[in-house]
Formats: structure tokens, C-alpha cells, sequence
């Protein structure tokens, strides 16, 4: 492809990424690398940044690219590769009160929009606070942190989180 369009951008998009492909894909001239299972703000941001030059990888494979931990052979990095155990506890976190009521309202599937309706703020703040939370917890996107969250934030009845 790049022979023929050497202007062309290439995002390979796929469940899971072995570490050797990525470096292959890399060398024949792949700039983005995306997984299926990221939400679609991600995607289209990823997307974009590939447009403009940048070069994308998901975290996880950036993580073990950086750790010199990985080998070439059997590293498969899996939709939810990043270990749970990998990602910091809730006190760790250090979470604000507003953060962690948002985060309970990630776990209920909640877009943007209706959190800012229930928490009477605009929807950028929304976002602002997401990014913040996928930040200080290790997320890689929304659903991620909604797992996080729901094995660590305690419950009380009506699965209303405790905050």
C-alpha cells in the first residue's frame, strides 16, 4: 500500500495485538495501531492524531514496548490485557469526592450528557473529570475504569455507589 500511496495513513485496527506484528507493522509503515474494544471518542481521536502525523499505540502495548519486559514470541496483549492487578488500588488513586461519584455513574453506563444533567454541570466538565479519573486509575477508556470501579468502589443497596 505504502509503495503505491506513500501519503497514505494505515491504522490497523484489531482485538489484540501481538508485540511482533506491531513491530513488523511498524517497520512496513503502519501509523496507528487501535483496538476494537476502545470506546469510539478514542478511536476517533486516535484516528485523527494519525491524520496529523502522530503515531498510535495502545497503552498496554506502549507499556510493554517501553519495559523492555516483553519478548517478540507469545506476547499477545489482549483487549483487557493491562492486569487488574496492574491497576492501583482506590486509595491510591486519590480521587476526589466528584470524581468518584462519576465514577460510579461510569459504571452504570452513563453518557456525558445525562451526568451532567444529574450532577447540574456542563458536559465538558464531564469530560474533563473522565480524563482526569482514566489518568489517576490507569484506565485505558471508559469501560475499563467502569470494571475498576465496580471491583473496588464499595456498594450499598440499589447498586447506588458509596461515596
Amino acid at each position: 500500500m505504502k509503495e503505491q500511496f506513500p501519503q497514505a495513513r494505515i491504522v490497523a485496527l484489531a482485538d489484540q495485538f501481538d508485540l511482533s506484528v506491531v513491530r513488523l507493522g511498524h517497520a512496513a509503515g503502519v501509523n496507528g495501531f487501535c483496538l476494537t474494544a476502545s470506546a469510539p471518542e478514542v478511536l476517533i481521536k486516535s484516528f485523527e492524531l494519525v491524520m496529523l502525523g502522530e503515531t498510535v499505540l495502545p497503552s498496554a502495548i506502549f507499556r510493554s514496548l517501553t519495559s523492555g519486559a516483553a519478548s517478540d514470541q507469545d506476547q499477545s496483549l489482549h483487549v483487557n490485557s493491562v492486569a487488574e492487578a496492574k491497576l492501583p488500588a482506590l486509595e491510591a488513586c486519590k480521587l476526589s469526592m466528584r470524581e468518584r461519584e462519576i465514577l460510579g455513574c461510569l459504571t452504570k453506563g452513563e453518557p456525558n450528557k445525562v451526568i451532567a444533567r444529574k450532577l447540574e454541570i456542563t458536559e465538558a466538565t464531564i469530560k474533563v473529570h473522565v480524563k482526569a479519573i482514566l489518568r489517576k486509575i490507569g484506565a485505558t477508556n471508559r469501560t475499563q475504569a467502569a470494571m475498576w470501579a465496580s471491583q473496588r468502589l464499595p456498594r450499598t443497596e440499589g447498586s447506588t455507589l458509596n461515596v
